[in-house]
């Protein structure tokens, strides 16, 4: 799907939308392949089109992430940072139940297959910088999402 970020990728199993993909450097990881108009993926879709246009501020298109039980919990704490504010690495491994680095959970948030849909770019430092991104353009794409949300940010 067009977005003001770039292509976006949805996958899905036929039940849950599974992952998603903002394009890199003109590029998504299933180009060339096949696509087919599953239910789940249009309503997903049609709810992120919704965001950016400014009309939606949660998503309720089934989601299902595989990953380890501590990505998971991670994840899990993810989804609920609303729309419009922010956590920080720390903070949110805290939420999760876990005190351990951040470190750690930025590792499991750089592994979420869901971005968008599970709001990993609401996540800054504990200074309220903006560090890494793992889609899109990158930190660039970060910064416009935080914009978009009219978070701040340092």
């Amino acid at each position: 799907m067009p977005s003001p970020l770039g292509r976006i990728e949805l996958t899905s199993d036929g039940f849950a939308v599974t992952g998603v993909q903002i394009e890199r450097d003109g590029r998504l990881p299933r180009d060339g392949f096949r696509e087919a108009s599953i239910d789940v993926l249009v309503a997903a879709a049609e709810q992120l089109a919704e965001y950016f246009d400014g009309k939606r501020r949660t998503f309720d298109a089934p989601v299902a992430a595989e990953g380890t039980p501590f990505q998971l919990r991670v994840w899990s704490a993810l989804a609920e940072v609303p729309f419009g504010t922010a956590t920080t690495y720390g903070l949110l491994g805290r939420e999760a139940g876990l005190s351990i680095a951040g470190r750690a959970v930025g590792g499991a948030i750089r592994a979420n297959p869901l971005p968008l849909l599970v709001p990993c770019h609401r996540v800054l430092s504990s200074a309220r910088r903006v560090v890494g991104y793992s889609q899109g353009q990158g930190v660039q794409t970060k910064v416009w999402l935080l914009d978009h949300e009219a978070i701040s940010y340092r």
